[in-house]
């Protein structure tokens, strides 16, 4: 029984070297679960144009957009495993896993993590000709004093803007109403406009408006203060504990794709990522590169599942 066991371990980890040594000989397909335009279809389009060098097959890039990504993502979960489907996604990926309780897949156990791709920030943002809310500290005094009464808005229900600001609610004891919209650019037209007091923004869709004296960066989610705005504070020097709501970006392949394919992926990826072009694409959408192992980003997947569930869990969040 031992030597069979050796002797289909020597079969399967042959077979899997067969596979990549094969492995690209057709066109490779990446998913976004998105619209054109998204900084998740610009990481795509920067793949796309740059493995072909390397792999010496067309890469395209397939938009399938719905359901928060549900319907691109399971395209991919349920696709052949064979490194010719992927799928480019952001962290709302292990968020639906506690969102939505009737999905026909598995938004984590059903995929194989290749790479992570990059880092994106967001910023909580009010109106300054509105809310003379400066710091996290007078929005959490303003909230307490009168629960309810401020609007948050998100681009809707359970997406990583809307978790982030039930984070920092939940972490002050505070409440807001929540406005979500079908999309960021509602959302937008409404806090520019002052019926909305407060929301969490990616960097570059806040960057014009900061600038321009429309909006107010109030705190940034990340880990550290921002280049481009070095003296809005992270959430941490707020005195917001384990606030970091910094969205990660990577690509996926389905379960079952075989390890050597995965391998080649991973290092090919990082190839691509050093690139000097890509980096400046990156940084133009508020980004940054940034690649991993295939187990680093299983483990960090396995964590933000853990960490997003206990926000959706504490607030009754539910997107179905």
């Amino acid at each position: 029984m031992h030597q069979l066991t050796k002797l289909l371990a020597t079969l399967l980890l042959a077979a899997s070297a067969a596979a990549a040594h094969a492995w690209p000989d057709q066109p490779i397909t990446l998913v976004v679960p998105y619209t054109p335009g998204t900084g998740i279809d610009l990481i795509a389009r920067q793949l796309s144009a740059r493995l072909p060098a390397i792999l010496g097959q067309p890469v395209v890039v397939d938009n399938v957009p719905g359901a928060s990504g549900n319907i691109g993502s399971e395209k991919v979960a349920r696709a052949k495993p064979d490194g010719y489907t992927l799928l480019v996604q952001v962290n709302t990926l292990v968020m639906n896993k506690s969102l939505y309780k009737s999905l026909a897949y598995d938004p984590v156990n059903d995929f194989t993590p290749v790479s992570l791709t990059s880092w994106g920030t967001l910023l909580l943002v009010t109106n300054p000709n509105v809310q003379k809310t400066t710091s996290v500290a007078l929005v959490v005094a303003a909230a307490k004093a009168s629960p309810g009464k401020f609007t948050y808005a998100t681009p809707g229900v359970g997406t990583p803007h809307h978790l982030s600001m039930a984070l920092l609610l939940q972490s002050t004891g505070t409440e807001m109403l929540h406005v979500p919209y079908k999309g960021t650019a509602g959302a937008v037209t409404d806090l520019l406009g002052g019926r909305i007091d407060y929301m969490f923004l990616p960097v570059h869709v806040a960057l014009q408006h900061i600038q321009a004296g429309k909006l107010k960066a109030i705190a940034t989610g990340s880990d550290k203060r921002l280049a481009q705005l070095p003296e809005v504070p992270t959430l941490a020097e707020a005195g917001i504990q384990g606030g970091n709501v910094d969205m990660w970006y990577g690509v996926l392949a389905p379960k079952g794709t075989p390890s050597a394919v995965v391998a080649r992926l991973n290092k090919e990826i990082a190839a691509v990522l050093k690139q000097p072009e890509v980096a400046g694409a990156f940084q133009s959408q508020g980004m940054v590169p940034a690649s991993s192992t295939p187990s680093e980003f299983k483990d960090l997947m396995s964590k933000d599942t853990q960490r997003w569930a206990g926000v959706v869990q504490r607030g009754g969040i539910t997107a179905d």
